[in-house]
């Protein structure tokens, strides 16, 4: 009986708040993230998370019959202003969808900014990857074309627009880096495949664990222990988290939250 009741305790109180904001690739990654940043600042935690295939910052997307709001319409930001004061570690990746869905670079860089003020005034510590331009400019028109039309089939864009404008919130956000006072990360070519956007399968571990040792971990200077330093078991998922809303077929369909439950007893919010 007193251990349920200690166990309980834990659940109600996270040692921190974990946010992370993206599409595919932490959509791909989102436990491993999870598991790595919980290595650097423990558990259990709180975790809020807007993510799912082609999310974009500002636009609604549709990827087959699943849509989504844009990250800044999410519930995400209502649950944090409620969410009681606990240390909070923000992870903002994957920008750039929103220019194939037709958004100007000054239209992507507000909202960017908004989610930094955001987070913020909740005292977050922020890491963002940039565009990954080199990977984007290495693009020939064959495989722009190729893959746009895979990912993005309704987009006509051309790829000297495409090109411009991820140049444009590239060179955005390393200003809003200087203004807003955050860590800005920048993706080098080796970890991504031959789309130029979407981290290598076999590479992803070692990729998240470079991106989140830009963290601060308080007390230390030590970026994230290696596998082998650290005897915890892999977390898995108790509950599998659900979007709190969504259409399939145009249909609404809402989750309540906290959906999901990781085996150290985080609770996951996901948006």
């Amino acid at each position: 009986m007193n251990h349920h009741t200690r166990h309980d305790t834990q659940l109600l109180a996270p040692k921190n708040c974990i946010i992370l904001l993206g599409a595919s690739n932490l959509t791909l990654s989102l436990r491993l993230v999870t598991h790595l940043m919980q290595q650097q600042f423990g558990g259990p935690s709180e975790i809020l998370v807007a993510v799912g295939h082609g999310r974009a910052y500002g636009s609604a997307n549709q990827v087959l019959s699943r849509g989504l709001p844009g990250i800044v319409a999410s519930g995400l930001w209502s649950q944090l202003a409620t969410a009681e004061p606990c240390p909070t570690v923000a992870l903002l990746t994957d920008i750039g969808n929103d220019i194939l869905f037709g958004s100007a670079p000054e239209q992507i860089l507000r909202q960017v900014e908004w989610c930094v003020e955001q987070l913020q005034m909740q005292s977050a510590q922020i890491v963002m990857t940039n565009l990954p331009m080199a990977s984007i400019e290495d693009l020939s028109e064959r495989r722009y074309t190729f893959y746009r039309n895979v990912f993005y089939p309704f987009c006509r864009l051309p790829r000297s627009e495409t090109v411009s404008r991820a140049r444009s919130v590239y060179q955005g956000l390393i200003d809003l880096a200087s203004r807003r006072n955050f860590t800005l990360y920048e993706q080098e070519p080796v970890w991504f495949g031959p789309d130029g956007i979407h981290v290598h399968y076999w590479k992803r571990r070692a990729f998240y664990r470079d991106v989140l040792g830009h963290f601060a971990v308080p007390g230390s200077n030590d970026k994230i222990a290696s596998g082998e330093s650290r005897k915890e078991l892999f977390l898995t998922w108790q509950q599998r988290p659900k979007f709190a809303y969504k259409t399939v077929l145009g249909r609404e369909i809402q989750c309540r939250q906290p959906s999901g439950r990781l085996t150290d007893g985080s609770s996951v919010f996901k948006y």
